[in-house]
């Protein structure tokens, strides 16, 4: 396929997943579950730290996770009681689990406390081309207060050549308007043409047979060097492809 011919065939599989159906069987279906802006950013996040591994699984832990939160995250994590944290700490997902989800809690309260919220951190770290910076530095506010060393790992960084697959999720999730019903789009203070396609093992595949992507690790590099393709194809809004090598690699097994 030439250029033109790729971006029609991309274009059309953005028409055909990027619609109110997908939220059905993805784990953007939880914070859908919220109207307001925290309670939708904050579930976001959360939900979007334990998606890797089988979705059914993701969906129900990051349920169950709002369950803990008395489904109101943003109240529980501004007035929270330590009898409260104890009950989360038999949660698990995987490697994630009660005494990470405990340090995220008490994180986050020192985000909305100090430093003005997610978006915030976000919107004053980015630059015009990335958020990959802001990312670095999101994660370095995330651990500036008393925290456990193991619940490091569950923020990714760019800077030490992590491709952030989960948080480039979540940031699309809060950044991206899409009409479609999918992205929620509350960030405007950010820019969708900063975003940077979610990079994982469906992806990534696709977009290597695809031509998009010659890297053959999902790292940074590799993130940039995608970037860079889709960006050629729509600048303005280029991870909207993350719906078609999304559901390329994951329902059609291309």
């Amino acid at each position: 396929m030439n250029q033109k011919e790729l971006q029609e065939f991309l274009d059309s599989k953005v028409i055909e997943y990027n619609n109110p159906k997908f939220i059905e069987s993805d784990p953007i279906q939880v914070p859908h579950r919220f109207s307001n802006k925290e309670d939708i950013e904050i579930s976001g996040f959360l939900t979007a730290t334990i998606a890797w591994g089988n979705r059914k699984s993701i969906i129900n832990n990051a349920r169950r996770m709002m369950e803990l939160l008395d489904n109101s995250p943003h109240d529980f994590i501004m007035n929270h009681n330590d009898a409260e944290l104890e009950n989360l700490l038999h949660f698990v997902h995987r490697t994630f689990n009660g005494e990470d989800f405990v340090q995220f809690i008490k994180s986050l309260r020192h985000i909305y406390t100090d430093h003005g919220g997610l978006e915030a951190i976000f919107k004053n770290n980015s630059n015009e081309d990335s958020m990959q910076p802001a990312i670095h530095e999101f994660k370095n506010i995330f651990f500036e207060i008393k925290h456990l060393e193991r619940t490091r790992k569950h923020v990714s960084d760019p800077l030490k050549n992590s491709a952030a697959k989960r948080i480039n999720m979540f940031l699309r999730w809060m950044i991206r308007k899409d009409n479609a019903g999918v992205d929620f789009g509350i960030w405007q203070s950010l820019s969708p043409s900063q975003l940077s396609c979610p990079l994982d093992v469906h992806s990534g595949n696709v977009a290597r047979k695809l031509g998009l992507l010659k890297r053959k690790q999902n790292d940074a590099k590799a993130l940039v060097e995608l970037d860079t393709s889709l960006r050629s194809l729509d600048k303005k809004d280029p991870v909207k492809y993350d719906f078609a090598l999304f559901g390329l690699g994951v329902f059609e097994k291309f």
